[in-house]
């Protein structure tokens, strides 16, 4: 390890914990490590790693600790018997957490004399390391900065704002937006695969097809903002003749239709709440408003 890299000290070591490590020991960084079950850490220890017997001692081995535990319950559990080691300490949390979660994360660390950084990790385990993938952070910015050159040993550092929140605000709506995108690509991989289609030759246009649905994104964005939605490009009024037949086709190949039905009540709503001449951006307006969901 380079003797020029800061040090940095890594609590909790499942599989996402045990990417981190590996990820600042490539990067050269002399690396602290702790987990309950110590046996966890034997090939970090073999690359070079230095397995801290408490956690106490493992925060007093570096400036710098990251936190990547299963949830903020085993943060406390972990972090609440050694909270007077934590004095001028930065502490990075990554583990996943609700907003809500942050702000009391934040303000128990501030209380104990840490500085605090929250954070959400935008990958599996394999990519952890890459510099494509995103790391979101929120609150303290001078932690960041401070420790910016550790922090893109894990991947891209973006940095959100100084609401303590607004990583994992971010990371639960990247989720939804995931697994909205993939469940949508497997129904129409179920929808082409009737048709003896491969998902393999599917996919490749349905990649080229998202390619410009975040074109799609980028125009509807600002009339998001702005509460307008012109529907000069196609209205929710030909999205919902359009969806119907999605619907007809995967209906006659036997395949589940719950998530397009689920996007034609959307569809339907807003229509009735007078946006059926706007474009599909407006279903935004059902999504927010109570009153129009009624």
């Amino acid at each position: 390890m380079n003797t020029d890299r800061q040090a940095v000290t890594v609590l909790g070591l499942g599989s996402m914990g045990s990417a981190l490590a590996a990820a600042l020991l490539d990067r050269g960084h002399p690396t602290t490590v702790w987990n309950r079950s110590p046996h966890k850490a034997g090939p970090l220890v073999e690359r070079g790693a230095h397995l801290a017997a408490t956690p106490a001692e493992a925060i007093a081995a570096s400036p710098l600790t990251i936190v990547c535990v299963l949830d903020h319950d085993a943060l406390h559990t972990v972090l609440d018997p050694v909270a007077d080691t934590l004095a001028g300490k930065a502490l990075v949390n990554l583990t996943s957490s609700s907003p809500e979660q942050a702000h009391e994360a934040v303000s128990w660390a501030h209380s104990h004399g840490a500085d605090y950084l929250d954070g959400a990790i935008m990958t599996t385990p394999p990519g952890v390391g890459n510099p494509e993938m995103m790391f979101l952070y929120s609150g303290s910015r001078a932690v960041l900065d401070a420790h910016r050159p550790t922090l893109a040993a894990l991947g891209d550092p973006l940095y959100l704002g100084t609401d303590p929140g607004l990583a994992s605000l971010y990371d639960a709506a990247l989720l939804g937006l995931m697994w909205s995108t993939m469940t949508g690509w497997l129904h129409g991989t179920a929808l082409v695969g009737a048709e003896k289609t491969p998902a393999t030759a599917f996919t490749p246009v349905a990649i080229r097809w998202l390619t410009a649905v975040a074109g799609f994104l980028t125009t509807y964005a600002p009339q998001v903002d702005a509460g307008r939605y012109p529907g000069d490009d196609a209205t929710v009024d030909v999205q919902i003749a359009a969806i119907e037949h999605l619907i007809h086709a995967a209906a006659a190949r036997g395949i589940d239709n719950a998530l397009p039905e689920l996007l034609r009540t959307a569809m339907e709503r807003a229509k009735a709440a007078g946006h059926g001449s706007d474009s599909y951006a407006s279903v935004i307006e059902v999504l927010r408003n109570p009153a129009d969901r009624a």
